[in-house]
């Protein structure tokens, strides 16, 4: 497939990306091979105004996000007019309201991963249980989704709701933001693999469902970005002096464009992201597979309004990389990331101690928001090392969980014979053998890990003619390590079995 657009963009030298993250947002420049020339990166603030809230300040991202842009292109010497296409990738379902007159948000955005509106999704639920809006949604009603978050700060910020039935404030994910930015309020929208995240998109006919959805949680329409394929342009920014022009084509969930930046672009193709939370997508082409087992049904993404959604199933899990920053800022048992392996392998095992992270609840395949955070296991021959392999072994588990649920959900299509992975756990050699152990499948990293960065960058070049198909992308994905299964099955069913017993644990608090 060949997909048209600013075709004289297409002799430009590169394509870029802003990565707007859970904790950090980074700039990224890259050439056609796929390769890192330029990148800038800032962390923002996490608000934790109460137990089960977090928050992001939407002007501090925004500020950082100019920061990061203006210190990549002028550390590199990179000028708009070398810039094919921008791409955007975001954390997905965190909600932003601002007003279409002054872009000043009302309120701090809520987070992912904020569970302040449990009440809300129990009301919701009362009436046709937790997957009432399945069938349309591909989504369990859960907090996870920017639904429940719009339909609180509607109900809970003064004067929200008048001003947005007056069509004066505009509801988005991170990404509508950038764009409404870049773009200086000319352009409110979101991309398919965004809008499927928020409870409130019918996932056949890519609109929002304008029926049922936004009437029973009380939306106004006005408030909503307009809906786009992932690969195509939006407009061009004017916000920032040193992209001025370049065309903004790409935009992708975070997920979803690492499931693209790994060139997973056929029906079984899987990867799995290990950074603050765990991601594990597979694609199931243009069918949609409803979920009997836990996990999401979600648009991958979309090239070009010409073309035919491709889906996926997903499964979350929303401690990883946050759990080895809580052992080791509120335990203090590690002093950094890095050493969490080094300790973790002090000792040949867990010693009988699981540590199931369900802080915020469980997310798939189990979607229980009862669940908390437990270590079970412990005798007194258990020592600080057996705690932290246990945390760093919990990541695998939570994954295999998800797998085992694909594969029951897809049946023949969905036997994943390797797993593509990314993401700053897969530094952790320890983790990523015993994660191949636990799933019976080799562990492919790629060349590139910055995945995330990469595939709303492909996505944008293919917009503007920068790529020319999505085979040469696919052969720009290069392998840098594989890890292969060594472990017996009768060991990895002693241990899942033990996993088991702990997540039992976990439940009904």
């Amino acid at each position: 497939t060949v997909f048209r657009g600013k075709i004289h963009r297409s002799m430009s030298s590169y394509v870029c990306s802003i990565d707007q993250g859970t904790s950090s947002t980074r700039f990224m420049v890259f050439d056609k091979a796929g390769n890192v020339v330029a990148v800038n990166q800032k962390e923002h603030t996490q608000y934790y105004p109460s137990p089960g809230c977090v928050e992001h300040d939407p002007e501090e991202i925004w500020k950082n996000t100019k920061s990061v842009i203006e210190g990549a292109m002028s550390s590199a010497n990179i000028r708009a007019s070398d810039i094919a296409a921008l791409g955007i990738t975001n954390q997905r379902e965190t909600t932003v309201v601002w007003n279409r007159h002054t872009g000043k948000p009302y309120h701090n955005a809520l987070v992912w991963n904020d569970t302040r509106t449990h009440p809300i999704c129990e009301e919701l639920a009362r009436e046709g249980g937790q997957n009432r809006f399945r069938a349309k949604t591909g989504l369990p009603i859960s907090p996870y989704f920017s639904g429940s978050k719009l339909v609180h700060l509607l109900r809970t910020v003064k004067g929200l709701r008048e001003d947005a039935e007056k069509g004066d404030a505009l509801f988005g994910t991170i990404d509508s933001f950038l764009i409404w930015k870049l773009t200086e309020g000319r352009v409110h929208a979101t991309d398919v693999s965004n809008a499927s995240r928020t409870l409130l998109m019918d996932i056949r006919t890519l609109q929002w469902d304008e029926k049922e959805q936004l009437p029973t949680l009380g939306i106004p329409p006005c408030m909503l970005p307009t809906i786009r394929p992932s690969s195509g342009v939006l407009g061009e920014v004017s916000g920032i002096q040193s992209l001025k022009g370049v065309p903004i084509s790409g935009v992708l969930g975070d997920q979803q464009a690492a499931l693209f930046g790994q060139a997973c672009f056929e029906k079984g193709e899987a990867k799995s992201t290990y950074g603050t939370g765990c991601f594990l997508l597979m694609n199931t082409g243009e069918t949609i597979v409803p979920s009997t087992h836990g996990l999401l049904t979600t648009v991958a993404y979309q090239l070009g309004a010409d073309s035919a959604p491709v889906y996926a199933l997903e499964g979350s899990v929303a401690y990883s990389g946050s759990l080895i920053q809580w052992l080791r800022d509120n335990l203090q048992l590690i002093s950094s990331a890095a050493e969490c392996e080094e300790v973790a392998k002090q000792v040949e095992d867990n010693g009988g101690v699981y540590f199931v992270p369900a802080f915020a609840g469980l997310y798939a395949p189990y979607w229980r928001d009862d669940a908390r955070g437990v270590i079970v296991g412990l005798t007194a021959y258990n020592t600080r090392a057996h705690i932290v392999r246990a945390a760093l072994e919990s990541t695998a588990f939570q994954i295999r969980e998800v797998l085992e649920a694909m594969k029951a959900d897809g049946g023949e299509n969905s036997q994943v014979l390797s797993l593509r992975v990314d993401g700053g756990a897969t530094k952790n050699n320890l983790l990523m053998q015993f994660q191949s152990d636990l799933l019976g499948v080799p562990l492919q990293r790629p060349v590139v890990n910055e995945t995330t960065a990469l595939g709303s960058a492909y996505a944008a070049g293919l917009a503007v003619g920068y790529f020319h198909s999505l085979n040469e992308v696919k052969e720009s994905w290069k392998c840098d390590k594989t890890w292969k299964p060594d472990m017996s099955h009768e060991k990895r069913d002693a241990l899942t079995k033990s996993w088991s017993k702990a997540i039992e644990k976990s439940l009904n608090w």
